[in-house]
């Protein structure tokens, strides 16, 4: 018999950052900067406690718990075709893999924190928003039900406007948080319409009650079109997660995430936030299942965000963004792997990202305060002696992403290269060249990054881009709310000498990066058996192996993670990386001088690259000013000519001009009112009484 799990476990797994969130926002003066930090590091660590004896329990007890925590409301009165509102929590495999990777990473992130925030003046309202980060993605993933789902997936972007926009006295920063608002709404229009149309037709929030009708869904057209419903459900909620999970065209506010600090970043593109949309596909595996339509649309997009992205990233200059752009590209992988009927592929890759992602993102944050706060890389070189953690544990990091054997990255990244070769779906060709291409693009990026931080010469010492030719970060002060016109580096909060040589960053940094390195290498090896070909995610993920036979044909090829790094040897995949790190190291190590001119023989290209493909021109341009005409016409035509001109203003003249009219009758003579007063009894007696004078003369 399967172990029970208890409610008030469960539930102390997402209080417990809560409380330090409320402890750190509302009483940050009185605790102070020791006591907010210790408060919501402890909660974190509390979570992270109790997530792991919770999937301890799950993974090796079978335990499971699907049940209500709280009914908010009824509505119907509990009869058929009545509505119930609650609080409840789903936990399997996926639920607990899920709370486990959130809490562990946001326990690093809050650790990490203390170092790199230690002299801004926002520091406790800092790790209140990320506590209260970690409390909405972990009520997102362990919801039961799409209301409670909707509440954190809403939460967490609200707090990610927060953190985003967190230095909100730089222009740039405002601008980023309204634009990850902005877009992440257009997303959620469809997620709600999916939503909706489930409750509608199903008559349910409960997911297994959802689940349990998606045969019926599947049978039904949409109303007026020869769509089938299920398709246009499924297509809305990936809409949603378009927008959460950064897939095109709804990418564009991640890599203006960037803008917040980068442990925020590191949270946000590692666990939290981009990661919801994948697990929220994974959970509708039954209804995706019942359209190949929609699995299409997912693999197709996620097949352009994986390669064109990608693209991106090799002409980034900024280290935080050359990460943001290889967290698109990756997202883009998992989606693939989420249309090619591969969830369990998609979530287990999410689930190695999460480690080597964090990784990647503090250790960019060492760096950055390691350079005192310059962030462009073409300024950096010969780091490694410098900084010889932050060295090591990005070479891990960046080893993990590119798929390198025996790393975590290679055991999830040629599933999903695997998986989509095996899947017979529309689209399927173009999404596997997309992402054996990408892994070319990865390795070249990411080693182009790594070989200009830490290796050639030091050019610190005599920087060839000034960081006050990008930035401005000199003239910004945060303690006295200075503003930054057009900065893309992090306020200097360590008061540093920007002249002074490179150094390693504190321990409070550093034993997080070194934490975050252990999975990265190892946490493959030992899960991609269980996860992908054992029961470890029975129950909580359906795949149709008739219909769509890719995991069917990777369990075929499965025997053992030796043999599967010994079967990449005669693989095209893992020559494609090994291409893309060599051609890193010829032009940005032996020639340096052929990557300027590349750039000046394909300036086109350059510049399609540099300006992301023109999205966010043509959102500016285009977008937004039709936006801005609709708006003013719907207000001068609607609100103006018709709600104040007919509705408020049109009644209000009406009954004036009413009352001019009959004011006639109020002449102040008694006679006149006495005569009124007549005819009007002789009229209502008359009204009441013409029925029987009806009959009367009728008979």
């Amino acid at each position: 018999m399967a172990t029970q799990l208890s409610s008030g476990l469960l539930l102390a797994v997402p209080m417990a950052p809560l409380v330090g969130a409320v402890v750190a926002g509302l009483f940050g003066r009185q605790v102070g900067r020791r006591g907010a930090h210790t408060v919501t590091i402890l909660g974190v660590a509390i979570s992270f406690a109790l997530s792991a004896w919770v999937l301890y329990l799950v993974a090796a007890e079978g335990a499971r718990y699907n049940a209500t925590v709280y009914e908010w409301l009824m509505v119907g009165g509990g009869g058929p075709g009545s509505l119930k509102m609650e609080i409840g929590f789903l936990v399997d495999g996926l639920t607990a893999m899920m709370m486990a990777v959130v809490t562990f990473v946001s326990l690093m992130v809050h650790v990490y924190t203390i170092g790199y925030m230690a002299d801004d003046p926002g520091y406790q309202r800092f790790f209140s928003y990320i506590s209260l980060f970690t409390f909405s993605m972990l009520m997102l993933v362990m919801s039961n039900n799409f209301l409670q789902l909707f509440f954190g997936w809403e939460a967490v972007g609200l707090v990610s406007y927060l953190l985003i926009g967190f230095w909100y006295t730089r222009p740039t920063a405002i601008f980023a948080n309204m634009k990850a608002f902005i877009v992440n709404r257009v997303g959620d229009f469809g997620f709600i319409l999916g939503i909706g149309l489930i409750v509608a037709y199903a008559g349910t929030l409960n997911y297994g009650e959802a689940f349990a009708k998606g045969g019926e869904l599947a049978k039904l057209g949409f109303p007026g079109m020869d769509w089938r419903l299920i398709t246009v459900i499924c297509i809305c909620l990936f809409i949603g997660a378009m927008g959460k999970s950064a897939q095109v065209p709804l990418h564009v506010w991640l890599p203006d995430s960037m803008e917040g600090p980068t442990p925020i970043s590191a949270l946000i593109h590692a666990a939290t936030m981009v990661t919801a949309g994948i697990f929220m596909v994974a959970r509708m595996s039954p209804l995706f299942e019942l359209s190949d339509t929609a699995l299409s649309v997912v693999m197709i997009i996620g097949a352009i965000t994986a390669l064109f992205m990608g693209f991106l990233g090799v002409i980034q200059n900024d280290i935080k963004r050359v990460v943001a752009y290889s967290t698109l590209s990756q997202l883009g992988y998992m989606t693939v792997a989420l249309g090619a009927s591969a969830y369990s592929v998609a979530v287990f890759h999410l689930m190695t990202h999460a480690f080597f992602k964090a990784l990647l993102f503090l250790a960019a944050g060492s760096v950055i305060i390691g350079m005192h706060h310059d962030q462009d890389i073409r300024n950096m070189g010969g780091l490694r002696k410098y900084m010889p953690i932050t060295w090591i544990t990005s070479l891990i990091g960046s080893l993990a992403l590119i798929g390198t054997p025996f790393f975590s990255g290679f055991y999830s990244k040629d599933s999903i290269i695997e998986a989509v070769h095996a899947s017979h779906l529309y689209g399927a060709g173009f999404a596997y060249f997309a992402v054996a291409a990408g892994v070319f693009v990865t390795a070249f990026y990411s080693f182009r990054m790594y070989f200009l931080v830490f290796h050639g010469p030091e050019r610190f010492r005599n920087k060839p881009f000034p960081p006050e030719a990008h930035d401005d970060h000199a003239a910004h002060d945060q303690s006295h709310g200075a503003d930054a016109h057009a900065s893309h580096a992090e306020p200097d909060a360590h008061a540093h000498d920007p002249h002074a040589p490179p150094h390693e960053s504190p321990a409070v940094v550093t034993w997080p990066l070194i934490a975050l390195a252990i999975p990265s290498v190892v946490i493959g090896f030992f899960t991609i058996g269980p996860m992908l070909f054992g029961e470890f995610f029975k129950g909580a993920i359906t795949t149709y192996r008739g219909a769509h036979p890719a995991m069917a044909e990777l369990a075929k090829e499965w025997h053992g993670p030796v043999a599967m790094v010994v079967h990449s040897l005669s693989g095209l995949v893992l020559w494609l990386a090994i291409g893309g790190v060599v051609v890193a190291w010829f032009l940005y190590l032996k020639r340096p001088d052929i990557p300027a001119a590349i750039q000046r023989r394909f300036g086109f290209v350059y510049r399609l690259l540099d300006n992301k493909y023109w999205f966010d021109w043509f959102n500016e341009h285009v977008l937004s000013r039709a936006a801005v005409g609709l708006g003013t016409a719907l207000w001068q035509r609607g609100d103006v000519g018709v709600i104040d001109g007919v509705f408020i203003d049109g009644s209000a003249n009406a009954i004036g001009r009413l009352g001019q009219s009959t004011r006639r009758l109020q002449s102040g003579y008694l006679y006149w009112y006495a005569l009124v007063m007549i005819v009007g009894v002789i009229g209502l007696m008359t009204w009441q009484l013409w029925p029987y004078l009806g009959n009367l003369f009728g008979r």
